[in-house]
């Protein structure tokens, strides 16, 4: 007996029992490697796909609710803005001076016994109108036409 423990000395059980081990792991890796594509995996990556596809067009749509949600509120808040300065408006224009500034300015009115004046250039030369829409009131362009049409003699425009 003692010749067998001196020929399985320390070291030499040692390396036999890594050698043991080192096989172990290398037989619980393959097992591993074998049991990665087992049937549970593939029912967990159809159920995981499958939520994927079921989710992906009620997020689209809460995604494109979020930003018709977001333009609405833009919409309203020029919206107010609007009302706001509508309100500005009917304000000034309850004012009797407003009133009157902004007749003076646009209409040409004057008050009983002012005398109004229009101001030329001062070039000499008449600016003339090619637009006959543009040229003025409607009564203007009706005058134009039938001075026009006398003008042109018997017959009317045609010569």
């Amino acid at each position: 007996m003692p010749a067998d423990r001196e020929r399985f000395s320390t070291a030499t059980r040692l390396k036999a029992l890594g050698e043991h081990a080192a096989a172990r792991v290398y037989r619980v890796r393959t097992k591993r490697r074998r049991g990665r594509l087992t049937g549970r995996a593939a029912l967990l990556a159809l159920v995981v796909c499958s939520l994927v596809v079921a989710l992906a067009y009620p997020m689209r749509q809460y995604i494109s609710q979020r930003s018709d949600i977001a333009e609405q509120r833009r919409e309203a808040q020029q919206a107010r803005e609007d009302v706001k300065r509508l309100r500005e408006q009917k304000a000034r224009l309850r004012d009797p001076a407003y009133t009157e500034q902004q007749a003076r300015e646009r209409l040409h009115f004057l008050m009983p016994g002012e005398t109004g004046y229009s101001v030329v250039d001062g070039s000499g030369s008449a600016q003339h109108s090619t637009d006959q829409g543009a040229a003025g009131p409607w009564y203007t362009n009706l005058w134009d036409a039938v001075d026009t049409a006398d003008a042109a003699g018997p017959g009317g425009a045609r010569r």
